[in-house]
């Protein structure tokens, strides 16, 4: 039980780095390119733990993200929910991608969680964002295989810690 426990905690951990980076106040230029870090996280351990990021746990997530960010109340939370399920669905075919291949998928989890935001601002009647609003999933694309081996090192030392 202690083990599930630590890999929780490992989750959670990172998850909460995640929406701490994401929160962080930047400068206009780099807020345009800031990747959206709890979706990158939260791919990342839908990928390698099975069944532990359930769409509750996405839609928790996307809850607190709206709160700290001052956003629609759900917006996140359904954006967070639809690329849990997808990952989670395509789990078995992601998994065995090439890194540069998985990276592109993760481009198009990245574009459609835009694409989602998009049709909400619309929906809402807000102006539309200017072409900046793309650039965020392309650096989360470039950022995906660091972020991958981060959190692998991470997930490999608390293994390796549990076995001693």
């Amino acid at each position: 039980m202690t083990a599930r426990r630590d890999r929780y905690s490992v989750i959670v951990g990172s998850l909460v780095v995640a929406l701490l980076l994401t929160i962080v106040p930047l400068p206009a230029w780099l807020a345009a390119v800031w990747p959206y870090w709890v979706a990158l996280v939260m791919i990342y351990w839908c990928l390698e733990t099975q069944g532990l990021i359930t769409l509750g746990l996405a839609f928790a997530f996307g809850l607190i993200v709206d709160l700290f960010t001052g956003s629609l109340l759900g917006l996140h939370a359904l954006s967070l929910v639809i690329i849990v399920y997808l990952v989670t669905r395509f789990r078995a075919r992601l998994r065995f991608f090439p890194p540069w291949q998985l990276a592109v998928s993760v481009l198009a989890l990245l574009l459609n969680d835009r694409i989602i935001l998009l049709w909400i601002i619309s929906l809402r009647g807000d102006p539309i964002p200017s072409l900046l609003f793309w650039l965020s999933p392309l650096a989360g694309m470039l950022l995906w295989p660091w972020l991958f081996l981060m959190l692998d090192r991470l997930r490999g030392a608390m293994r390796h810690r549990r076995l001693r």
